[in-house]
């Protein structure tokens, strides 16, 4: 709790950080809470979805919660995205993971 702790005190500040908001999600992972992490990845999301990294693990996260629909969704959004930042390293993560997700 140490580093949530942390990272709330560190949101305080800066409450749209997307690095802290990414990172607080990761560690709410680490510890099933699951809704939170899933809110923050989505917030981040709408606020910047050129933070690529984020569809990735959103996309993980709903797969772990049993929601591959909403999976798929967020995989191909971030293809996209990275595509559109010209991203071939985060495209070709997003694409592996949304391919062993449908086939």
């Amino acid at each position: 709790m140490e580093r949530i702790d942390k990272l709330h005190e560190f949101l305080k500040v800066t409450p749209k950080d997307n690095f802290l908001r990414h990172a607080l999600a990761l560690e709410y992972i680490k510890i099933e809470r699951n809704e939170e992490a899933k809110t923050l990845f989505e917030e981040i999301l709408a606020d910047s979805p050129d933070y690529i990294g984020s569809y990735y693990h959103l996309a993980k996260l709903l797969e772990k919660m049993e929601q591959p629909n909403l999976a798929i969704k967020w995989y191909e959004q971030g293809m996209e995205a990275a595509k559109k930042a010209k991203d071939n390293h985060a495209y070709n993560e997003l694409q592996a993971a949304y391919e062993d997700l449908i086939y």
